[in-house]
């Protein structure tokens, strides 16, 4: 099926000024709306490791600033002329536009989905993305919402449905995951499964917080990280407390290692996940929560074991919530009590592969990032390095900052620095699974001791 976008073209000039941080910024905006996209077959293919390119033409934009540039080094693009327009703002919240860049790293096209739940969201609720491009959004201040991508999408003409009548799969969808009703522009979340960056940037005591995460909680299609673009008027916060990251399709993961400067600098090692392989990320989703397992045999029967079956290259995962929807892995009715509803066994398997992410409901402690508000954000789909583990090893530094705003100066030398205290820093998850290896042991000796004296 083509993809084929004929709307028209609007080129508008207009001269405003947009607070960056403490600072007025002038900007004279240059905003050419390039609708139409080029045809092609959109889209990650069913086997994510495919290199084809298709041509497009894609949305341009220019914002030239006058006076000064932005934190991250990066020319600040206005999407919206009319942002600011009819803009109602939480009590106490100041008119600073946060700017949101979203950056696809992947070999394929990827649609992003934008949901807003709180706040003047950008303008749009998603759009085409090529490889290599990046789209930069502005949201207010108290935004409160998720992003996610889509993939394998079609649409019609005007972006209104899918290309076809009856869609994808019969069922009107336009995007393999994540869809929205089969719209470009999403108006509710996307379809499960997706990994979402979540963020709720006017949060916390006062509103003086932006609580952020990935989550799994409704399953997993696309690698996702989320990198800290810090302001002008903000706290400095070192890179690798705040760029977490999870990767958990293969072919996208880098060599096994304690830590690695993927979106951060020499100076501040960010801790990784270091067991898994691209091997092991092919079959850690699940059986039965695939989304679009491997065809069945000629007989209609797989084989047994399962392991042994090929599965597809773009795997994504459904949660055990999102599968069955019951109580028990959904975390409601008698279960909503974080003593009683416990994690699945996809969320152990999620744990496992995105240490940083959340796996069901009740994971708030080891997968919600905390930080003072202000600064950007850059969502990166397919991004490079491996899942991070910056909550389990910078779990009490990252509690002293969302408590007091800061932490110790002695801190940064003696660990934040320290890649070997990285690196050697016995885990609370390896510390577990020994612990477990050893009563395991105990109970196996007892047992064969018992049957000795039989």
């Amino acid at each position: 099926m083509l993809f084929d976008r004929t709307s028209p073209r609007y080129i508008h000039f207009k001269k405003k000024k947009l607070c960056w941080g403490s600072h007025q910024l002038p900007l004279v905006i240059l905003d050419i709306t390039a609708e139409p996209v080029g045809k092609g077959l959109p889209g990650l293919s069913h086997a994510m490791g495919s290199r084809r390119r298709h041509g497009s033409k894609t949305l341009v934009l220019v914002a030239v600033l006058l006076f000064g540039v932005d934190p991250s080094g990066r020319l600040a693009t206005a999407r919206e002329e009319a942002f600011w327009k009819n803009v109602t703002l939480t009590p106490n919240t100041t008119m600073t536009p946060i700017p949101i860049y979203i950056t696809n790293n992947c070999h394929e096209n990827v649609w992003p989905g934008i949901g807003t739940q709180n706040g003047q969201g950008p303008g749009t609720g998603g759009f085409l993305l090529v490889p290599a491009e990046q789209r930069v959004l502005f949201v207010s201040p108290d935004w409160q919402g998720r992003i996610w991508g889509r993939t394998n999408c079609s649409f019609n003409a005007d972006g209104s449905g899918p290309f076809n009548l009856n869609g994808l799969g019969g069922d009107g969808t336009a995007c393999m995951t994540g869809d929205c009703f089969g719209k470009l522009s999403c108006e509710f979340t996307g379809k499960v499964p997706t990994t979402l960056a979540e963020f709720n940037l006017l949060a916390g005591t006062e509103g003086k917080q932006t609580f952020y995460d990935i989550s799994l909680v409704d399953g997993y299609n696309l690698p996702l990280a989320i990198v800290y673009h810090p302001s002008k008027n903000t706290s400095w916060i070192p890179p690798n407390l705040t760029n977490c990251a999870c990767i958990a399709s293969a072919g996208y993961l880098a060599e096994p290692a304690r830590s690695g400067l993927a979106y951060t600098n020499a100076s501040f090692p960010v801790p990784w996940e270091a067991s898994q392989t691209n091997s092991a990320l092919s079959v850690w989703c699940p059986w039965d929560l695939q989304e679009y397992p491997p065809y069945k045999p000629g007989n209609g029967i797989y084989p047994y074991p399962d392991d042994d079956i090929q599965r597809p290259v773009f795997d994504p995962c459904l949660s055990a919530c999102s599968a069955t929807g019951a109580a028990q892995d959904c975390c409601t009715g008698h279960y909503n009590d974080p003593g009683i509803c416990r994690p699945s066994f996809y969320s152990e398997q999620a744990k496992a592969v995105c240490p940083d992410a959340y796996s069901y409901a009740f994971d708030d402690q080891t997968s919600t990032f905390i930080i003072p508000t202000g600064g950007g954000w850059e969502i990166v789909f397919c991004p490079r390095g491996r899942s991070t583990n910056i909550l389990e090893v910078f779990g009490s530094e990252l509690r002293a900052l969302a408590s007091g705003g800061t932490f110790p100066k002695e801190l940064f030398e003696s660990r934040i620095m320290n890649k070997t205290w990285i690196e050697t820093t016995p885990l609370r998850s390896e510390v577990a699974r020994a612990a477990i290896f050893a009563a395991w042991c105990v109970v196996w000796i007892v047992a064969v001791m018992a049957m000795m004296r039989v």
